[in-house]
């Protein structure tokens, strides 16, 4: 079983304290780390250590950000495509032009609605983790998914401790 931690919207310019020990704890299991844009600065991903990590540009990246790191990319993890875009300029309802993102896809990951959903829509999982980081709705607790790989692909939404 491989387990995919997957997170979106962390709005930061550095990986601060409270952030590492954050991704620490919510992504211990995990070996491999899909980040759906909104990253704003490259430095954030190096909170993911040795991690084998994935990323996209979104809307609030930096312009060094959105250089180095595509908009969409398709990514094959124990055997399954997974298909990861931030998802700007997809409209209100995303999910409804998501599937003609990408060709033959198990699942789509996509952030910037900073609403969680993991559901099936065809043959495809669409999971959206939220926003790791609570940026946006009022009150919102933080959430995150992880995606079990093995003979299925599965995902769970999680919402982020409260860390002392």
């Amino acid at each position: 079983m491989t387990r995919i931690g997957v997170l979106s919207d962390t709005h930061l310019a550095v990986p601060a304290p409270r952030f590492k020990a954050l991704v620490e704890t919510c992504f211990a299991g995990c070996q491999v780390i899909l980040h759906a844009g909104d990253i704003t600065e490259l430095a954030v991903l190096e909170a993911f250590g040795g991690k084998e990590v994935h990323g996209v540009c979104g809307n609030m990246c930096s312009p060094a950000t959105r250089k180095v790191l595509p908009a969409k990319k398709v990514v094959q993890v124990a055997g399954f495509v997974i298909g990861l875009i931030h998802g700007q300029g997809l409209g209100y309802d995303p999910e409804e032009r998501l599937p003609f993102e990408f060709d033959e896809v198990d699942c789509i990951v996509y952030g910037h609605t900073h609403r969680p959903t993991c559901r099936r829509q065809g043959g495809i999982l669409l999971l959206n983790p939220g926003s790791f980081l609570a940026v946006g709705c009022h009150g919102a607790v933080g959430t995150y998914a992880i995606l079990e790989a093995g003979d299925t692909l599965r995902g769970v939404i999680h919402e982020v401790p409260v860390l002392p």
